[in-house]
């Protein structure tokens, strides 16, 4: 009977989350600086069906061709870092734990300085980004196996060293840029957009990052048994170490394609599982597909609001570290509740 409220639980959350996802879609199709009204949309929508003949080749070009790879764009990040984030936050089991802990973060936006210093196209920017990042995990991962301490603390510790190498080299690639031209670059791409997505570049990122977000939604009950200490999942048969770096090496390439791809996003990776535990309670099997759906709600959102809050694109980095912040104070009010047993 447990077992029934709990499935009919999972279910009733993962399709409200999903048609909130299509409303929210829908209005980001429609809202911005060009308004476009909901007979508009349907006009352009059941246009290749024959049903209108009618459809405004500016609706048509804001839609298609602006709005839309950026709302699929919204979906695959905030899906992939949301169970990135998950996926660590089980792996090193502490729920403070966020994509960055290794260094991916700082490498991915070391790479990208060098390629805007190096005066590179922008495809060749997201490569260095993208190369950077895994650079840096691998760097750190490379560290912990100097230090003689095995398990977690000695990752954490490698992490915490290229973290800090790559954060202070990336000081120094913003101090040697030129003020006028690579730093403005450089800072535009540290606080995160997604004004650059198109088809073009959905065309070669969307598959790997479908097929990593798949991988890990077919991992999650992998992730529950690495959550419990290692002497009790190594007794039901699993090899710790090995799973946890396939773990670790899945999350982290999911993480640098969407850095590649929108620059620097942060609290997404932290806050969705929270959510997700909150909605449908600890089991990866069940939390995973919900962080996927509501992390790419929340980035869909945060993108909506960023580019339309003010004539000028507020930063997609920016929107999220608020948000983020602020539903994060929420989501700590309410587990301060549950563990108080619901009291003030």
């Amino acid at each position: 009977m447990r077992g029934f409220k709990i499935m009919r639980r999972y279910c009733v959350v993962v399709v409200a989350l999903l048609l909130a996802l299509f409303v929210m879609s829908a209005v980001a199709l429609c809202v911005g600086r060009y308004s476009v009204d909901g007979q508009q949309l349907m006009q352009l929508l059941i246009a290749p069906f024959g049903a209108s003949s009618e459809s405004d080749p500016v609706v048509s070009a804001v839609v298609l061709q602006s709005r839309l790879p950026r709302i699929v764009a919204a979906i695959l990040i905030g899906a992939a870092l949301s169970c990135a984030g998950a996926s660590y936050q089980a792996v090193f089991r502490n729920p403070l734990v966020s994509p960055d802990l290794l260094g991916v973060l700082s490498g991915a936006a070391c790479g990208a300085a060098v390629m805007i210093i190096a005066g590179l196209n922008p495809l060749l920017v997201q490569a260095g980004a993208f190369t950077g990042g895994l650079i840096a995990v691998a760097a750190g991962m490379s560290i912990a196996r100097v230090f003689k301490v095995q398990g977690l603390l000695s990752l954490l510790m490698g992490g915490l060293i290229a973290n800090a190498v790559f954060t202070a080299s990336l000081s120094l690639l913003k101090y040697l840029a030129d003020p006028l031209d690579q730093l403005p670059a450089i800072v535009d791409w540290l606080l995160g957009s997604l004004a650059q997505a198109n088809w073009s570049m959905l065309a070669w990122i969307s598959v790997p990052m479908l097929a990593l977000l798949a991988i890990m939604l077919r991992l999650a009950p992998l992730l529950d048994i690495l959550s419990l200490p290692d002497e009790e999942a190594q007794s039901l048969g699993i090899a710790v170490k090995r799973q946890r770096l396939l773990l670790i090496g899945i999350a982290t390439l999911a993480s640098a394609m969407t850095i590649s791809m929108a620059g620097i996003i942060g609290w997404v990776g932290l806050l969705i599982p929270h959510v997700a535990r909150l909605l449908v309670g600890a089991s990866h099997r069940h939390m995973m597909p919900v962080c996927a759906v509501a992390g790419a709600l929340c980035m869909v959102l945060s993108d909506t609001l960023a580019r339309s809050l003010s004539i000028s694109e507020i930063p997609l980095g920016v929107i999220t570290e608020l948000t983020g912040a602020l539903a994060f104070i929420l989501v700590l009010y309410r587990v301060g509740r549950t563990l108080n047993g619901g009291k003030g």
